[in-house]
């Protein structure tokens, strides 16, 4: 168990240095059985954070990002969360002004990170296979960005299937009433 310890966090060493190295606007830290973001990594990141732009933490274990996670990176455009624990964001993420599309597919969310809808660049949001039941669809209607927002798998009141159509300007993808998420 420790060698495989070892070999995690020699592969997220190996991903940042990567990233400081080659000045890549890209931080990769996918399936790296991730429970947290590593504070070290801010240390190390410290002089280049203003020049990521894409982050990807997909299918790992986090159950939560801090707000110094989102102040750190302000500069995001792409932000890759699917395939984790996380149930909400922190308020901060309302800071990542330039971010253009976050993919929050396959976590525990049972509200919608109504923070998101005060991202103006905002352009892409994936929700797919989630726990959401009410969107606000008023505060959605009136991002200026907004292209596609996926919601498919999630257990979405009628009042939204119905309010939804007439007042949207973007794509709204939702599964068919009947359906629900696959089985684990």
């Amino acid at each position: 168990m420790l060698r495989k310890m070892g070999e995690a966090v020699a592969r997220v060493a190996r991903k940042v240095n990567e990233t400081v190295e080659s000045s890549s606007d890209t931080l990769d830290l996918a399936d790296c059985k991730l429970v947290s973001f590593p504070i070290c990594i801010y240390k190390v990141l410290r002089n280049v954070s203003d020049q990521i732009h894409l982050i990807t933490l997909a299918n790992n274990e986090l159950k939560s990002l801090t707000s110094k996670f989102m102040t750190t990176f302000s500069q995001l455009r792409e932000l890759h969360l699917e395939g984790n624990y996380l149930h909400r964001l922190p308020n901060e993420v309302s800071g990542l002004q330039h971010l253009k599309a976050i993919d929050l597919s396959r976590n525990q969310f049972q509200d919608f990170p109504e923070q998101l809808t005060t991202l103006s660049e905002l352009e892409t949001i994936n929700l797919e296979e989630n726990e959401i039941v009410d969107v606000p669809v008023e505060k959605l209607a009136t991002m200026p960005a907004l292209r596609v927002i996926n919601l498919r798998l999630n257990p979405l009141s009628a009042e939204v299937r119905v309010i939804a159509p007439p007042l949207i300007k973007f794509d709204m993808l939702m599964s068919p009433e009947d359906a629900r998420a696959p089985l684990p």
